[in-house]
């Protein structure tokens, strides 16, 4: 199961910027968390999902911390200081719309949301090909059902 889900789970923080350390400390913290919630875990959940808003809330709290910490150094350089807040406006929004993705996708069918996680997040980039083995779907399916999902994904985001 760590083999799966780790290169996505650590792909999160790096995609904000962390650095390697933070972003493996990050994931360290995601995979802690998901062993002390497995009793709690409703059989239908989906774990990559689960884990992906797991590591970006973490993500989110530790540039939050940064972000506090970086201004409370720079306080009395109030140029620096806007400087970094507009930086950090950035990734808050950045997140904030990631969030909202993430639970547009919660909201699709295993299906849908399967096949966009293969397409759009999964760090390896696959081939249609390799998308449909992995889907059990015919190639020439996935770009019109890809379509229709993200229509769907587009109502469920208004």
């Amino acid at each position: 199961m760590l083999d799966k889900y780790e290169r996505i789970v650590f792909s999160i923080p790096r995609k904000y910027g962390l650095t390697p350390a933070d972003a493996a400390d990050v994931t360290q913290l995601t995979f802690t968390i998901l062993v002390q919630s497995m009793d709690d875990m409703p059989e239908d959940s989906t774990l990559g999902a689960w884990l992906t808003t797991v590591a970006h809330r973490h993500t989110w709290r530790l540039l939050q911390r940064a972000r506090r910490e970086n201004i409370n150094k720079l306080e009395v350089q109030d140029e620096s200081a806007s400087a970094l807040a507009s930086g950090d406006d950035e990734y808050l929004n950045h997140w904030e719309l990631t969030e909202r993705l993430d639970h547009g996708l919660l909201l699709l069918s295993e299906r849908c949301r399967d096949l966009l996680s293969a397409l759009y997040l999964d760090p390896e980039q696959p081939s249609y090909i390799q998308v449909a083995e992995r889907l059990g779907m015919a190639v020439g399916s996935i770009g019109p059902t890809r379509i229709r999902c993200l229509e769907r994904l587009r109502r469920v985001l208004e």
